[in-house]
């Protein structure tokens, strides 16, 4: 009888995590002072959802302002006898419009 050469076996499980459940995120390996990379993730993803917000938020602001002053000069120059009263209503519609422009500024950061 030709002699086999021994097979090693397994006494341990090759990870030291017990089977997690599907659906489940296994846990992260970190060292003392070192916090999860997932957790950066998080964060950096927070960061630029808030950046995304607000920078929606204030070109809303933009084009608000923009067409106030376009429809304030069309005005004017179908009546230029109501100019002061043209400039008076698009004067508050632009600071109304760049109110919720800082308004979503600082309620996204």
């Amino acid at each position: 009888m030709p002699k086999t050469p021994p097979t090693a076996t397994l006494t341990k499980p090759l990870t030291n995590r017990s089977p997690s459940p599907v659906g489940s995120v296994p846990r992260v390996r970190t060292t003392e002072n070192q916090q999860p990379t997932h957790i950066h993730m998080l964060h950096l993803i927070a960061e630029i959802q808030g950046n995304i917000t607000s920078a929606f938020g204030l070109l809303g602001a933009a084009i608000g302002v923009a067409l106030i002053g376009q429809k304030a000069a069309e005005a004017v120059g179908r009546n230029p006898a109501a100019s002061g009263k043209i400039l008076v209503q698009a004067i508050i519609g632009m600071a109304l419009a760049e109110g919720l422009g800082i308004l979503a500024l600082f309620l996204a950061k």
